[in-house]
């Protein structure tokens, strides 16, 4: 990348001595922006082809203009592409580069625009495309996940509130209830990509254009659903990066909460799961160690995305309208949020699939902690017993199991008739996990068959994106 020391010249006629060297690359952005190259000729092609078609440019300049472009990408995508940071940005680089190939004709594409109302189609343009992959990789993981459901459909787990055991759920549902966040993830990245589908290119620097220019025209070749309202507002507005990154940090929270998880069912204490060897890492000193460092990685990257949110709030929270330099400082956070749930996405795209469940870990782990105990209770309920009455009775009865060792399931009816004589010898048929899950038997509840359906309207719903 060149370094230079004179004075732009996109800007430079007002100024009598150039730019320190210092402060040119410390005000430059062409490091990081340069990545929105393809979104940056998308938007000037569109550009040409309106000012054409109003009259400010012939034919043959719109086609030399076309044709420079189309030359300047497949430059830089083959890797030959000098970038300079005197040009400050990927938008006076990719320009200058053009007036190099077609002469003056190429210093007439500016013509209408400004940097301010570029930068802002640009970031949008990007942004639409970012939302796109991430949401592929976001239905990826949920069918992953629905398809595991599926397959999981029957297998009993312990249900936990306060990480203690609660009551036996099935290890499908459980999955389907990290699903039902995701489902809420992709919803937030579909309204939000509808939201910012509006384009400013037109708006200028801040107050709009002199020039006869056609807004819906530029705004249907680039597939925006109709131009921004307000010129001021749409060189400055910086709310749609921030709704990315709040829906971004929402999903790196649920699937951190999904990576915790992961890392204590993975762990010798629980044994419910088993992670493939190819997510997972070694000790450099301990040999019988396998390290969940995907879950754990992505748990960690959760507070990096969270901070994102956090700087592009302060970055915005008391800038004048309109367009202020401030905003380069936009696109870092932004960027590494793409790139670090896209990737985080991917990981857990690939690995959901093949989680190994331990079935008899779990199944042991949920015959422990007295997980029936609200089955109890409700069967005494049903026998004419208040609640408060029953919870009472239950309670009396998982300290005797305390006390003797033994689980609910596993006491004699004798035992069981001295909390209550109103238990029979039906009472069994609730006490086994398969009853407790069963029973739970309508839309949102475990049991098995209901697992299966709500995993079957997962995969329906999926495949109609």
């Amino acid at each position: 990348m060149s370094d230079q020391s004179s004075t732009n010249a996109s800007w430079g006629g007002r100024f009598s001595e150039p730019t320190d060297a210092f402060v040119a690359r410390y005000t430059a952005s062409v490091d990081f922006d340069r990545r929105m190259y393809r979104q940056d000729i998308q938007g000037s092609v569109a550009h040409a082809k309106m000012l054409c078609k109003v009259g400010v440019l012939t034919e043959q300049e719109r086609d030399d203009i076309i044709r420079g472009l189309e030359e300047v990408r497949i430059e830089i995508e083959r890797g030959d592409f000098e970038w300079s940071v005197a040009l400050e940005d990927v938008h006076m680089n990719i320009e200058a580069a053009l007036t190099k190939k077609i002469g003056i004709t190429g210093k007439k594409l500016h013509t209408g625009r400004s940097r301010n109302d570029q930068v802002a189609t640009d970031i949008r343009l990007y942004l639409r495309d970012e939302i796109d992959a991430i949401s592929a990789e976001l239905t990826r993981l949920q069918q992953g996940l629905a398809e595991l459901a599926e397959k999981e459909a029957d297998t009993i787990m312990p249900g936990f509130t306060h990480l203690q055991t609660a009551q036996p759920v099935t290890f499908g549902h459980h999955l389907l209830a990290w699903n039902a966040m995701l489902e809420r993830d992709y919803a937030r990245l579909q309204d939000c990509r509808a939201r910012m589908n509006q384009l400013p290119l037109g708006a200028a620097a801040l107050a709009g254009t002199t020039y006869p220019i056609d807004r819906f025209y530029t705004a249907e070749l680039l597939g925006f659903d109709a131009p921004t309202e307000n010129s001021l507002d749409s060189v400055s507005d910086r709310d749609f990066a921030i709704e990315f990154c709040s829906a971004a940090a929402l999903i790196m929270m649920h699937m951190s909460r999904f990576s915790e998880e992961l890392v204590l069912w993975a762990s010798a204490q629980f044994r419910f799961i088993d992670l493939p060897d190819r997510f997972c890492t070694g000790s450099s000193i301990m040999p019988q160690k396998k390290n969940p460092d995907v879950p754990e990685l992505v748990r960690g990257k959760t507070g990096r995305v969270y901070g994102h949110l956090v700087g592009l709030l302060t970055l915005m929270k008391s800038q004048p309208l309109a367009y202020n330099k401030d905003n380069q400082e936009d696109k870092e956070p932004l960027f590494d949020t793409v790139d670090t749930l896209r990737d985080s996405l991917r990981a857990f795209a690939d690995m959901a699939p093949n989680l190994i469940a331990r079935k008899d870990d779990m199944r042991e782990a949920a015959m422990r902690g007295f997980s029936t105990a609200t089955d109890l209770a409700d069967y005494v309920v049903r026998k004419g017993i208040p609640f408060r009455d029953a919870h009472e009775i239950v309670g009396k009865a998982v300290g005797y199991g305390v006390k003797t060792g033994k689980d609910l399931s596993e006491m004699t009816l004798k035992e069981l008739q001295q909390f209550s004589t109103e238990i029979t010898a039906d009472v069994f048929d609730v006490l086994t996990l398969e009853g407790s899950v069963a029973a739970r038997n309508h839309i949102g509840g475990t049991a098995p068959d209901q697992v299966r359906a709500a995993a079957a309207r997962a995969k329906a719903a999926l495949a109609q994106r």
